[in-house]
């Protein structure tokens, strides 16, 4: 082979292709949802418990000779608180006159109120669409 024959036969080109792919996405709507909500509202009856002490006194009649003062006592829910005074004789004694009897006690009563009270309602509609398939 010669360099002149070398040089005059022709080229060959080979193409080389290749092949790509293009993904692409569509929305596509199906069906509609549509939401909607109600309030309701009724009136109840609610029974409020109100509590307060009252306080109820007594005076019990004593009248009896004491050495000394006595001091206030309890005797359960009673408070006794002694109440004396000073006698002049020929000597100076201590008469307890009373007591006085305190006790407390609770006392409920029920005051019935009207509430107001919502209450909410919810509602879902789903229309699908006549082309298209269901969901």
């Amino acid at each position: 082979m010669n360099s002149e024959d070398s040089q005059s036969k022709p080229e060959k080109t080979i193409p080389v292709i290749e092949e790509r792919l293009n993904v692409s996405v569509q929305d596509v709507e199906k069906a509609k949802v549509r939401v909607s909500k109600q309030v309701h509202e009724e009136e109840v009856t609610v029974d409020v418990p109100f509590v307060h002490e009252e306080i109820d006194v007594q005076r019990i009649a004593k009248n009896i000779s004491i050495e000394a003062i006595p001091d206030v006592r309890y005797e359960g829910e009673t408070m006794i608180v002694p109440v004396i005074k000073e006698e002049i004789v020929v000597q100076k004694k201590l008469v307890l006159v009373e007591e006085i009897h305190i006790t407390k006690r609770k006392v409920e009563e029920h005051n019935p109120q009207q509430v107001r009270l919502k209450k909410e309602e919810i509602k879902i509609d789903r229309t699908n669409n006549a082309d298209q398939s269901s969901i």
